[in-house]
């Protein structure tokens, strides 16, 4: 039997992304280009203050100057929100949160640049003899949930539809049991901010949704409805 030198075996380990950070906090990431080239970052949080006038997202070719706002949330208070920025000049800008409370007073979260979901190479390299080692086996980590920034429960219990250029473009969204049963569909959509009456979703618990522009799937995901009592 032949001797073989020198095998290099490559294990790739899958790293996910990290859970929301809690303001003022927040996370940053990273999902890599889309199919025409453009940066994806994804901007998140959890929001444990009692109640807020102003969110908005700010950012810089560098960490100390230079800042412009990006977007102002519709809803400050929500419990968990984002926002996906697709227009970046580059994937490595810095961000930041400009936080202002109901007494007018505001404050700055930290600096971050968006950190990569991407998986690490494991190089192992055997000489002769030849014996091969058996990988460890690889647990995968299941990423956490990210909320919608579209489409999400709000710090008061009521699904929120948040669409910023409502008024220029043609949405509607289809709403689904999490089975994928069919319930209802809202055609043109020109309200930049919309709550959901909870007498369309007749129980708590997951439901799913499909938010088109057009005839475009803008986004395919899910919220959570909680019980009243």
């Amino acid at each position: 039997m032949k001797r073989i030198s020198g095998l290099l075996f490559l294990i790739f380990i899958a790293v996910f992304a990290q859970g929301q950070d809690t303001l003022p906090k927040f996370s940053a990431r990273n999902l890599g280009p889309d199919r025409d080239g453009n940066p994806r970052i994804i901007i998140s949080w959890v929001n444990n203050y009692d109640s807020l006038n102003q969110i908005s997202i700010q950012t810089s070719h560098d960490s100390i100057k230079g800042y412009r706002t990006i977007i102002s949330l519709t809803d400050p208070n929500a419990r968990m929100n984002g926002f996906a920025d697709t227009k970046a000049p580059n994937d490595h800008m810095f961000y930041r949160l400009f936080i202002v409370k109901p007494n007018g007073q505001y404050f700055f979260s930290g600096t971050k640049r968006p950190e990569f979901d991407t998986a690490k190479a494991i190089i192992v390299n055997i000489k002769e003899p030849p014996v091969i080692k058996k990988p460890e086996p690889v647990v995968i980590k299941k990423p956490d949930f990210v909320p919608s920034f579209y489409v999400y429960t709000n710090k008061d219990g009521y699904v929120f539809i948040n669409l910023p250029d409502a008024e220029k473009q043609k949405y509607r969204i289809k709403f689904f049991e999490e089975d994928g049963e069919f319930l209802f569909e809202i055609k043109s959509i020109k309200q930049t901010g919309l709550t959901l009456d909870k007498a369309n979703l007749v129980h708590a618990g997951w439901f799913l949704f499909e938010l088109y522009n057009d005839d475009k799937l803008v986004e395919k995901s899910k919220f959570y409805l909680a019980r009243e009592f």
